[in-house]
Parts: structure tokens; sequence; C-alpha cells
């Protein structure tokens, strides 16, 4: 099934034909034109839209949201209205409609995780794409100045702003989305003080990480930051309060897909460049890549291809020059284990290797020796013993096998 929109059908008068494409209408015809065409004397049309016919192709794989999406684009593949404007909300505030006033509503598309709300005024369109708690607004009019009104007025007030908590911190997450590529959005995450949480760690990570917390821009020397050992030691808890620590000079973003980032140049240039910052002098940016083993262990130049390279390149090479980024990658692997191209001196801001509490640190934390053992307990361990629950031991890893995600 095909259907075709333009000026002259308008969004009530679509077309329909069964078994073939439908060209989009023309405009009205001109003096020497037949069949509603401009003769063509060899030069380039006022309109692109009559260079090449529109087409929409409609069948059972799509949605009412696809169709709602493509006849918002009708006006302004027409030229109808060439001026575009968007915004993006990663949390809209509960009862925010996201439209004028002055809206006439036109489809309303709702389906299992989005919706889609088509609408217009005089001189412009409206749509409306929304997703759990975010939404894509686009406005399409006859002026810059009005896309740009329309759309001001139809975000304002719109974004869910919660009162900042001390122990809060913005953390952005970077992923492809399927409908829309490489995609960041971003999350109020709760994490306690460097003092509130030393306690967690034995003693020499512990002094690792004061010297680790202090940083400043002016400390830094390499770029890329390692912390590995064994799962349920609190590498991710660290991160967090790296975070905190740090949120006055530096923006962490977590990649919440790293297998893909170093595979898609795309996707890599995208988050190294960033958004908002073209020039590279704005603040810095510590990009987190958890239990990241494959990418960073012995064989990885077999394993990983070029994943490795991209890696390095991003913290010492010429993609990395100009820019304010760090890496953190976490990873179970013991320091033996890790590609000598990634720990060897220089390369690393810091590389600490995060273990168990000693049997004495353990028994301190918790208050009692029950339960822990004689080599001491992990902070996953310590945490289970005080819920009252005896930890699960975990199987020794055989050869070639994943350790698994945790903490």
């Amino acid at each position: 099934m095909s259907y075709m929109y333009g000026p002259e059908t308008g969004w009530s008068g679509a077309q329909r034909e069964q078994g073939c494409a439908a060209d989009t209408p023309r405009a009205p015809r001109k003096p020497g034109a037949r069949d509603g065409r401009v003769p063509d004397h060899g030069g380039m049309s006022a309109n692109p839209h009559d260079a090449l016919p529109i087409r929409l192709h409609v069948d059972d794989s799509d949605s009412p949201s696809d169709v709602v999406d493509a006849l918002f684009l009708g006006r302004f593949a027409t030229g109808e209205q060439p001026y575009s404007h968007a915004a993006n909300i990663d949390r809209v505030r509960s009862g925010a409609t996201l439209l004028p006033p002055e809206a006439r509503v036109l489809r309303v598309a709702r389906d299992d995780d989005r919706s889609a709300t088509l609408a217009e005024g005089d001189g412009w369109t409206l749509l409306v794409s929304r997703w759990n708690r975010g939404a894509d607004v686009t406005v399409t009019a006859t002026s810059a100045d009005l896309a740009k009104k329309v759309l001001d007025r139809a975000t304002d007030g719109a974004a869910d702003e919660p009162e900042p908590q001390p122990e809060n911190v913005t953390m952005g997450f970077w992923y492809v989305s399927p409908r829309r590529g490489p995609h960041r959005t971003t999350r109020q995450i709760s994490a306690g003080t460097w003092d509130e949480v030393r306690a967690n760690y034995t003693g020499p990570v512990a002094d690792a990480m004061d010297r680790l917390m202090k940083t400043t821009p002016e400390d830094i020397a390499g770029r890329l930051l390692l912390l590995h050992g064994p799962p349920g030691t609190g590498k991710t808890s660290a991160l967090r309060t790296l975070a905190r620590s740090w949120r006055d000079w530096c923006q962490v973003d977590c990649v919440l897909d790293p297998e893909r980032l170093f595979s898609d140049v795309g996707y890599l240039m995208d988050i190294a460049i960033g958004e908002d910052d073209s020039t590279g002098k704005g603040r810095w940016r510590l990009l987190l890549l958890e239990d990241c083993d494959e990418l960073i262990r012995g064989e990885a130049k077999h394993t990983a291809g070029q994943a490795l390279s991209r890696l390095l390149n991003l913290t010492d090479g010429l993609l990395g020059q100009g820019r304010n980024v760090l890496v953190g990658v976490t990873t179970n692997e013991d320091l033996e284990r890790l590609h000598p191209a990634v720990v060897r001196p220089g390369r690393c801001l810091a590389r600490i290797e995060v273990g168990p509490l000693t049997r004495r640190e353990a028994v301190s934390w918790l208050g009692t020796e029950e339960g822990v053992g004689r080599d001491g307990a992990t902070l996953a361990e310590l945490y289970a013993l005080r819920r009252g629950t005896s930890p699960t031991a975990l199987p020794e890893p055989r050869g070639g096998s994943e350790a698994g995600l945790y903490l």
C-alpha cells in the first residue's frame, strides 16, 4: 500500500493506491506547464521537491507512529514549511503536554513504549515523540523565527528538574539506539563522599584512592584510569564516589555498550568529540567502560581486532589530541593478564588493583568475626553478612571463562 501527500491533498486528502507507489502531487499548474509540470530548461528547479518524487510506502510492518512521523515530514518536504527547530528533553515534567495552547491535534498514536502526536497551527506543524520519561519535540514552520517561537512555547517549563541533592551527581549514559543512533541521556545518581566510603577498601587501595580523589586538571598526566580486581570488591562504587569528587571540573559518562563503541568508528567519534563541545576547551570528561576484560587482556590483539588500538588512540593518540577526555576501565582480570600496551608507564593516570579487605579490616567493618574467613572478605561478601545471609561462594574460573558482572 502506498500513500501520497502534498499541498493539494492536505492532511485529510491522502490518496491511496494498491500495488504501486504514488507520486506526490505537484504545486498548481504554472503557465507553459503540461500536466502540472514545469518545462525543464536545463536549470535546477526553484523547489527542490520538484526534482524528485516523494513516495511513502506503508505495509504491515509499520506502526501508526511510523505513519505519524512520515505525515509530519510532508510540509517540510514540499517546501510549504521549509524551516525546522527541534529539542530533546530527557525527563518530562508530569502533566506537560508539550503542545502550545493554540495547537490543533491531528493524529495521536500510542505504542507500548512510545507515543507520537501530530499537531498544527497557523503556519506551523509540530511532532511530539515521547518514550518513557523523555521526549523529542520538532517544529516545522513558514519562517525560522516562527519555528523557534512555537518550540519555545511547547517546551517552556516542560523539563522535570528535581531539587538538587548534595549526595547526587549527574552522570551521562551513552548507547546506540535503534531509532536514533548514538544517544546520550543523563540521570542523577547517589554517591557517598570519599570519607564515608573509605573504610570499604583495604589499606593500600584506600591510600591510592586518596590521591585519585584529590586529582585536579593540573595533576593529569596519563589519560587512562584502570581499576582491576576480583568481582565484588567495589570498583564501580569507587567510580561513583569519584564522579562526586570530580564533579566541579569533570563530567562522568558511562558507555553502556563498550564492545560496540570500538567497533563503530562513527559512534567513537560522536563520543570523542562530545556534545556541545566543538572546541575541546570545555570541562573534562571521564568515559567509563565497565567489565572490559576482552578488550585489555594480553591476547586482545587477536580477539578484539582494532578495538584495543582505538582505545589507546583515544587516550594518547591522534584522536585524543586536543580533547579533554579521560577513559576509565574496570576489569576482573589479574594485572599479569593485562595487555602490556595498556599498563605501560606514562599511559595510566592511575592503575589500582582493588582487592578484598584483610580479615582484620573485615572484622572491623562488620563489627563481628562471625562469617569472616581467614583470608578476609570482599565488600559484596560483607554486605551479605550484614544482611544476615551467607555470601555465595564463587567457583574458581576455568581457563578462558568470563568473570561475571558484579559491582
